[in-house]
Order: C-alpha cells, then sequence, then structure tokens
C-alpha cells in the first residue's frame, strides 16, 4: 500500500500546483515554451494560458519570452518564476516527506 498526494497553493483560488510546476521546469530546461508545452503533450495555447493565468493571479510575471525569426523564440524564466519553481520544489520535498513519515507511522 501507498500514499497518494498532490499540493497546490491557492488565494481565494488556484494560483500555482504540480502542473505549472511541470511547466517551468521544462521551460527552464529547454529555453522554448513551445518545446516544453509538446514535452508534457499539452497544446502551446494551454501552456500559455496556465502561465498568464498564474501571472494574473501572482501579480507577478513568471516568464520572459522571445518572439522567433533569424535569430530564433525563446523563454526564460524571471526571478520570480525562479523562485517559485525553486521554493516550490523544496516545500513538495519537505511537505512530501512528512506525509510519507506520518504514512508508514500509521500504516507502515
Amino acid at each position: 500500500m501507498q500514499v497518494r498526494y498532490k499540493f497546490w497553493l491557492e488565494d481565494r483560488e488556484h494560483v500555482f500546483g504540480e502542473g505549472l510546476f511541470e511547466l517551468l521546469q521544462e521551460i527552464e530546461q529547454r529555453g522554448s515554451l513551445s518545446e516544453a508545452a509538446r514535452s508534457l503533450h499539452m497544446s502551446y495555447r494551454q501552456a500559455w494560458g496556465q502561465v498568464k493565468k498564474a501571472e494574473s493571479r501572482l501579480g507577478q510575471k513568471l516568464l520572459l519570452t522571445r518572439v522567433g525569426g533569424e535569430t530564433g523564440g525563446g523563454a526564460e524564466l524571471t526571478p520570480a518564476g525562479k523562485w517559485f519553481l525553486q521554493r516550490f520544489q523544496l516545500f513538495k520535498h519537505e511537505a512530501g516527506a512528512a506525509v510519507e513519515a506520518a504514512f508508514q507511522r500509521y500504516f507502515g
């Protein structure tokens, strides 16, 4: 038997969760919103919508984008985007360890 869980942040509505976390990780790794979306099997429109919705709810830009052309386009995380990515990863790790420990204590 195992415990399953998900974490997300709310401020009266969903602000930041696993999906956006994974998307930002992929953008950081690939340097492109479209490449990140493709790797996560989602449309570019869906990925862009997630980012814009989160930026609106957080009141901060998470991405800087460059339009394509001869030099190519791309996307990179803003300092706020990097901060949320790092903090959520640390939070997930610590909270997950606490959930796992409680699970072992009561069901292990």
